[in-house]
């Protein structure tokens, strides 16, 4: 516990008590420090992250899921109903999907993930649920779905290329840099998503993108400009934003 306090752990005890639990050996516990201390994220020296009350593997490397989306994954909740179709754009590890399809039966939904590592934990861990398909942001899903998509979640990268530099070591060194980058001002994969939303969506049907609070303004305008209805929905306690844009 000393070692991880030294490094800047925040909450040393707690996460001293849950390498424990999770070492088979000695020898892996002073690997498993040794990693934390070199500042890895704690859920990939575990292999899984908690989320909207279940865990869902992550491989080394890939993208962890924040707290700070479950105000996305509320929100394509109360969007979805049975026999809805759902699509999880930037799926990482799958923890939205998941949310969704835990809590509104008969979905069918779909996953784009553009890592193939990333795409693999979504696999493994939402299994025949959730249609996982690796690839650029719509480009993967079927064609079938144009028109027909009731709900888009996206947790598309958002920080602005030149504050990469100032997010915490395990983010910036240990998660996938396309999993970050946003481009210049956060929001290049947000235009492209906002772009192409109205081909798939069905007409009532809604997208949904988590954003940064300084971001948001910009995103609804984006919104708008595309012919949605827009709003914005906040979360102080998880620092959860979200822009929601809806068709006619």
């Amino acid at each position: 516990m000393d070692r991880l306090r030294a490094a800047g752990c925040v909450f040393a005890e707690d996460e001293a008590q849950l390498l424990l639990l999770e070492a088979g050996d000695v020898e892996q516990l002073e690997r498993q420090v040794a990693r934390r201390v070199g500042g890895e994220p704690l859920e990939q020296i575990v292999g899984w992250a908690e989320f909207g009350g279940r865990r869902y593997a992550v491989a080394p490397g890939v993208f962890v899921p924040r707290r700070r989306t479950e105000l996305l994954a509320r929100a394509a909740v109360e969007g979805c109903r049975p026999g809805s179709v759902l699509v999880d754009l930037c799926c990482g590890v799958g923890a939205v999907a998941g949310y969704v399809v835990d809590r509104v039966p008969d979905l069918e939904a779909y996953g784009t993930e553009l890592d193939p590592v990333a795409a693999d934990c979504a696999r493994r861990n939402l299994g025949p649920r959730v249609k996982i398909n690796c690839g650029d942001l719509y480009r993967p899903l079927p064609a079938e779905l144009r028109g027909h998509v009731d709900v888009i979640a996206a947790n598309a990268p958002y920080v602005p290329t030149s504050e990469i530099i100032f997010m915490p070591t395990e983010a910036r060194d240990h998660e996938a840099p396309a999993t970050l980058d946003g481009g210049e001002d956060g929001l290049e994969l947000h235009r492209r998503i906002i772009d192409q939303a109205p081909l798939w969506l069905a007409a009532g049907g809604r997208l949904l993108i988590e954003t940064g609070r300084e971001q948001a303004q910009v995103d609804l305008d984006l919104l708008r400009a595309a012919g949605f209805t827009a709003t914005m929905i906040t979360d102080d306690e998880i620092d959860g934003t979200v822009v929601i844009g809806e068709t006619p």
